[in-house]
């Protein structure tokens, strides 16, 4: 049986250091949520070395657009967004703000893995398809910055609880070539 480890934000490098790919993590603290749109933004102004309107050292970027709050509920469903989009703009960000992690689905890109090595960074995977068992765990939503982006706005997120599986850890081991080799293995070692 595997361990499931609980962390806390705002996250911490030794703990960071300790997770690997394919743990499985329970999260409770603040998250950011930011997708493409935000992402774009945020390198335009690490290019004109401005500051970003959020502070992200040793903090979590979500990629999620939230749908709308139903009645009684702080948000709507709250899935994770294809992560790839965020490759281009993700690695500088991760050099330039002391972002700790980023949280969402599908497998990462080279360059943006050597970037979370380079920083000691830790991707989380989200379980695609989720979104409203995942609301379940945000405990108060509210927008941050970029309004004007509709559900890609910036928002502040009080999470109890999300679980989460760590999809790249700081060294680069990747649970998205690791699954894949290990079934090939499995595959290769079953009796015909």
């Amino acid at each position: 049986m595997k361990n499931i480890i609980k962390i806390t934000t705002p996250l911490i490098k030794s703990d960071l250091l300790a997770l690997r790919a394919g743990d499985e993590v329970f999260l409770t603290g603040t998250i950011y949520t930011a997708r493409d749109a935000a992402h774009r933004r945020f390198v335009d102004l690490i290019d004109k070395g401005e500051p970003l309107p959020l502070q992200l050292e040793n903090q979590i970027l979500y990629y999620c657009g939230p749908t709308p709050a139903a009645p009684n509920h702080c948000i709507g469903s709250a899935g994770p967004t294809t992560s790839s989009r965020m490759d281009s703009y993700a690695p500088a960000i991760l050099r330039n703000t002391g972002l700790a992690a980023m949280i969402g689905k599908g497998d990462r890109g080279d360059e943006l893995i050597d970037a979370i090595m380079e920083t000691d960074a830790v991707y989380f995977a989200a379980i695609g398809g989720a979104g409203a068992l995942i609301s379940s765990c945000i405990k108060s939503a509210e927008i941050i910055c970029y309004e004007d982006l509709g559900p890609e706005a910036v928002y502040k997120f009080e999470v109890t609880d999300m679980a989460l599986i760590v999809a790249v850890d700081t060294s680069g081991k990747n649970l998205y070539k690791m699954g894949p080799q290990e079934y090939l293995h499995y595959i290769a070692q079953k009796p015909r």
